[in-house]
């Protein structure tokens, strides 16, 4: 079977990498096309997974369609030269547009309710769209939920151990707690009209959680000057390393937010939109709490997380709460193997 994988973001080199792994070993082949975003081919690079560059995107409304007419070309013109069989992806148009022209089956992942820009442009040309049971919309007979999370694809037991060398990178000491703060830089699709923090409450958060933890923050963007110290330098692939040790995370990120959750670490996501995979995280397993970008909410926020700082018994119950999502949630990388194998 012949399977190309399309790859728009970082986050998508871990949604699919124990898949990739699992389908070579079984003799499949499988091809890798990757956008140049962030760390995506790095992350690649690291994990020995040969891929097709298809460029960088571009910003804005405008090139972002004119990116789409770029990108529905390109994987039409490897199509051609790869003949896969099936398309598999995250949450994106293209690899979907270019199986619909040529007859062959696309199954899409997605766990973002509000990138309606993307299922307007991805649902009508899909075979299927796999979503969390939590997630908000319905999506039509397309639609096939699964009872799990796309972050345990790669932070299930049965694929992540945590290495505590992190800490020694970090300059941590073994029992010192430290908080991990993710500012994002709302340049996304689906982050069109969204502002996050005020960098005075980015500020106020820092001043405020260092009382209790030191504080590293992790930023798509730059920083101010009172802030830049506190940027976290470890190598880009131990984040997840650092996510299980650390006492919380804060910030706008709901794939870390839930990352976070998958490792038993407490989370605050602060998004105007939420997500159905975090409103379960706190609703089900109190183990992320979610606010909107309200003036008043980003205060709160803060307050939330001062008070899980200050209690004393929250590492036990945070990781009880990992044991619980585990133990009823599916292993999503095996879960992804069985489908894909239903098509050869």
């Amino acid at each position: 079977m012949k399977i190309l994988i399309d790859i728009n973001h970082p986050a998508h080199v871990h949604y699919f990498k124990n898949f990739y792994k699992i389908m070579i070993e079984k003799g499949h082949d499988v091809f890798i096309v990757s956008r140049n975003k962030e760390m995506a081919q790095r992350l690649l690079e690291l994990y020995d997974i040969p891929y097709i560059n298809r460029g960088k995107g571009r910003d804005g409304k405008v090139g972002k369609f004119i990116y789409l007419l770029y990108a529905d070309f390109l994987l039409l013109k490897l199509s051609r030269k790869l003949k896969p069989d099936l398309y598999l992806n995250f949450l994106h148009p293209y690899p979907s547009q270019v199986a619909s022209i040529l007859g062959k089956a696309s199954l899409v992942f997605s766990d973002t309710e509000h990138a309606s820009l993307h299922h307007k442009l991805t649902v009508p040309f899909a075979t299927k769209i796999y979503t969390p049971k939590c997630y908000r919309l319905d999506l039509g007979s397309k639609q096939v939920r699964f009872n799990g999370y796309m972050e345990l694809a790669y932070l299930h037991p049965n694929y992540f151990t945590p290495n505590p060398t992190i800490l020694e990178l970090l300059g941590v000491q073994e029992h010192e707690r430290y908080v991990i703060i993710r500012f994002v830089s709302w340049a996304a699709a689906h982050d069109f009209g969204h502002t996050g923090m005020l960098l005075e409450n980015k500020i106020k958060a820092v001043q405020r959680i260092s009382e209790h933890a030191r504080v590293f923050i992790t930023s798509e963007g730059d920083l101010p000057l009172e802030l830049e110290r506190y940027r976290i330098n470890i190598p880009f692939n131990k984040m997840h390393d650092a996510l299980y040790y650390c006492s919380l995370l804060f910030g706008e990120s709901a794939t870390m937010a839930s990352e976070a959750a998958m490792l038993g670490t407490p989370s605050i996501f602060i998004d105007n939109d939420g997500r159905g995979y975090t409103d379960e995280e706190e609703n089900k397993y109190g183990i992320v709490f979610n606010f909107t970008e309200s003036l008043e909410d980003q205060e709160r926020a803060i307050c939330k997380a001062e008070e899980i700082l200050m209690d004393t018994n929250s590492a036990a119950k945070f990781r009880k709460a990992r044991e619980e999502i585990i133990r009823e949630s599916v292993d999503t990388t095996q879960f992804m193997v069985d489908e894909v194998l239903t098509y050869s």
